[in-house]
């Protein structure tokens, strides 16, 4: 006789509306085919408005901007003659791959590593939940390393200190992801926003802004930093780890160190502990980023500095504004070199090379999607199609009368629902940006406020999407100490970090924005 089978279990609300984002997501092509999808389609409309005689004209301006069309023959000639001008010139190019050649002496070399772990290793246990909250979300300077770097190491450490891993695990892994795209020192992910912000603004050529560069929200990110490192912690000390040891989760299956390890990470830069060496290396890199800070402060405060502009000064636009690149590479690449010599693991100029080539290899399937990505935002400019969103959507906007804080919120809360579909990044930004940054400018807003509010709707969500890959690394992770453990219930556990990221992040937007505070060195929130 055969046993009666079971009765399926029940789907609750929190799972079916977790599930039904899963097969969304799914659905969704891959960002490459994604684009070109878009570029097609924005071929076929500009075409027809072509056809249609269709122009508008942007306020302040004298003359209309026709609608140019991709399949005629302008259209053709235009695409055949500056394809491969379209993807060289894409702006991020010129910025995040300097960089990122950079923070591949630092990253690999161990510096970021080692200064990570030594945060962690000084902090007193009660301090660790806060430690472990601001080297999450700054974290993001080691880009998407930062998801199997950060959450392993704080697991380690909570154990140390007597405190439950998994509370570490977890609470590393949301800091870094809901705040990824904030950070107290300038990475190659504000070079990338921000030459995307500057390329789509041709869409009104003859629009006066403030040029966007890779510390345009500076002021506004340390401020971000900062709180939401200080929110996170407080999250992972009164919420998350009590819930956690009043369910008796992890207790007794915490493993040893060398199992939490992960794949691609050597076993000493995953120890909490640093070695004499290490030591050695991370005071040599301090001194050198002093000298470094000191040569740069004495070239530029001089009187007669050709780092000032025509007026002796340094704001809105100089020569020293315009070198950002030139000394975010300086600094990475100088401190990466000094801790790998003293360290030993940089003897060579083959290592340093090698260790820029690897940080490129993490990097190609961004090159390869900017072949894409620089094509449709050139065509979206070049067809005219930019310019008439902007201009009607701004006229939209000011019929119904959301043009203040109310308007930006609408934004926000609109790439918060994106971001659970479309993780990338620069792919939602490059999208997004094309029709909200012209449009928000013709309504009054500078693009680095734009850009500022972007970040706040960008980052929250992606520690609760099953289309977040990391979200599966991080799966591997948590069976090590909780072998039951499924998607669901991480998910779970990383929902009380969403909602008061984003308002506590929008409740600081929100203070630079009545306040009219700069957002970075020459850019603030309106125009003119």
């Amino acid at each position: 006789m055969s046993a009666t089978p079971a009765p399926p279990a029940k789907t609750g609300l929190t799972d079916k509306i977790l599930n039904g984002v899963e097969r969304a997501g799914n659905k969704l092509p891959e960002p490459f085919m994604l684009f070109l999808i878009l570029f097609a389609i924005t071929g076929v409309v500009s075409t027809a408005m072509a056809w249609a005689d269709v122009e508008v004209t942007v306020p302040g301006s004298d003359e209309a901007t026709v609608i140019k069309g991709l399949f005629t023959g302008e259209g053709l000639t235009w695409l055949t003659t500056t394809l491969g001008e379209n993807y060289i010139g894409f702006p991020p190019l010129v910025t995040v791959l300097p960089i990122l050649l950079a923070i591949g002496i630092s990253q690999h070399s161990g510096l970021l590593a080692a200064a990570i772990r030594k945060l962690f290793g000084s902090s007193p246990s009660w301090m660790l939940p806060y430690v472990v909250g601001f080297v999450g979300v700054v974290s993001s300077i080691m880009a998407d390393s930062a998801f199997v770097v950060v959450p392993p190491l704080a697991a380690l450490v909570f154990k140390a200190a007597g405190r439950h891993p998994v509370a570490g695990l977890l609470g590393g892994f949301a800091a870094a992801g809901a705040g990824y795209s904030t950070n107290i020192f300038p990475t190659s992910l504000d070079a990338l926003f921000a030459g995307i912000t500057t390329s789509v603004m041709d869409a009104l050529p003859d629009f006066e802004f403030t040029a966007v560069n890779p510390v345009s929200n500076w002021f506004f990110n340390i401020a971000s930093s900062l709180v939401l490192g200080f929110v996170a912690g407080f999250i992972i000390d009164r919420i998350l780890e009590p819930r956690l040891n009043r369910q008796g989760i992890g207790r007794d299956e915490i493993t040893e160190e060398g199992e939490v390890a992960t794949s691609g990470e050597s076993a000493d830069q995953m120890r909490a502990e640093l070695t004499p060496a290490e030591n050695k290396g991370l005071i040599a890199a301090v001194i050198a980023a002093a000298v470094l800070t000191a040569i740069v402060l004495t070239a530029t405060l001089a009187p007669a500095s050709p780092w000032r502009n025509e007026d002796g000064g340094f704001l809105p636009k100089s020569p020293l504004l315009d070198s950002i690149v030139f000394l975010v590479v300086a600094y990475f690449i100088v401190l990466g070199l000094t801790y790998g010599i003293v360290v030993g693991t940089l003897r060579s100029t083959k290592d340093a090379v090698a260790m820029m080539t690897e940080s490129l290899k993490e990097m190609l399937p961004f090159v390869v999607l900017a072949f894409i990505l620089g094509n449709f935002i050139a065509l979206f400019n070049w067809s005219g199609i930019g310019t008439w969103i902007a201009v009607t959507g701004a006229a939209a906007l000011e019929g119904i009368g959301l043009t203040g804080f109310p308007a930006v919120l609408g934004f926000m809360l609109l790439a918060s629902c994106l971001n659970l579909f479309i993780i990338s990044g620069s792919g939602m930004w490059a999208i997004m940006a094309a029709v909200f940054v012209p449009m928000f400018a013709l309504i009054g807003y500078e693009p680095a406020f734009t850009q500022a509010a972007f970040r706040v709707g960008d980052s929250a969500t992606q520690v609760i999407t099953p289309m977040n890959p990391y979200m599966i690394v991080l799966l591997g992770m948590l069976r090590k100490y909780e072998p039951g453990a499924g998607l669901g219930s991480l998910m779970a556990r990383m929902l009380p970090f969403v909602v008061p990221f984003w308002f506590v992040w929008t409740v600081i937007l929100a203070v630079f924005f009545f306040a009219d505070l700069p957002l970075g060195p020459g850019n603030g929130i309106f125009l003119g």
